[in-house]
């Protein structure tokens, strides 16, 4: 009859509470990430599935005894390797569909492959560029980086720990966006781009993704 504010310390205490046993006589791997989890098995026979179905079912009762649901929609299977058939996984009363996998707002295939994780980060740069070119009237530096540093960076940078490009052209993609930025602010027009980034103490991404 009662709820927690949206937001609140108790909120993040309670859900603590309701989930910290949730991977209890769990048989598959189960990874916990505040509201994200990951249930993981390797699978090798036509009867491989049957421990990750049981689990999925365990789950389903923990949630309901606590009143809180999954988010099913949201809910995706991951096939790695060369398996097959590829077995159906189902949550509930509902089968989960097989995509790639987005977790930490990273997406992978099941090759492991980040491609696509570039790609859409590539997008969204641009888009932030183009809009920073068509709103900013001012082309110094003051002007251009605090933007470029603030709005376009945190893209390609978020969890690149974890997704570091592993192919050149996905690399390429990424580092083309801190090139365009460099080349909108005036006066470096006579250094190439390794010198403009020196020169505006940027680092390229692969650098950046090893501190």
């Amino acid at each position: 009859m009662s709820s927690v504010p949206q937001g609140s310390v108790w909120g993040l205490a309670l859900f603590n509470i309701i989930v910290g046993d949730m991977d209890s006589r769990i048989e598959c791997i189960l990874s916990k990430l505040v509201d994200d989890s990951m249930l993981c098995d390797a699978v090798d026979k036509l009867d491989g599935s049957d421990a990750m179905e049981r689990d999925l079912d365990k789950l389903e009762r923990c949630a309901h005894a606590n009143l809180i649901n999954f988010s099913k929609a949201n809910c995706k299977v991951l096939h790695m390797g060369r398996v097959k058939p590829k077995h159906k996984c189902r949550l509930g009363r509902e089968w989960i569909e097989s995509s790639p996998e987005k977790d930490l707002e990273v997406l992978l295939d099941e090759k492991l492959s980040t491609t696509q994780q570039c790609v859409l980060a590539a997008q969204e740069d641009n888009r932030i560029l183009g809009c920073i070119k068509s709103s900013v009237r001012s082309r110094s530096r003051e002007g251009i980086l605090p933007f470029y540093s603030a709005l376009v960076r945190v893209h390609p940078e978020s969890c690149i720990q974890v997704w570091s490009p592993q192919h050149r052209t996905d690399m390429d993609l990424l580092e083309r966006g801190q090139r365009m930025a460099a080349e909108m602010i005036r006066g470096l027009e006579h250094l190439c781009s390794e010198e403009k980034l020196r020169e505006l103490g940027l680092f390229s991404l692969q650098k950046r993704s090893l501190q």
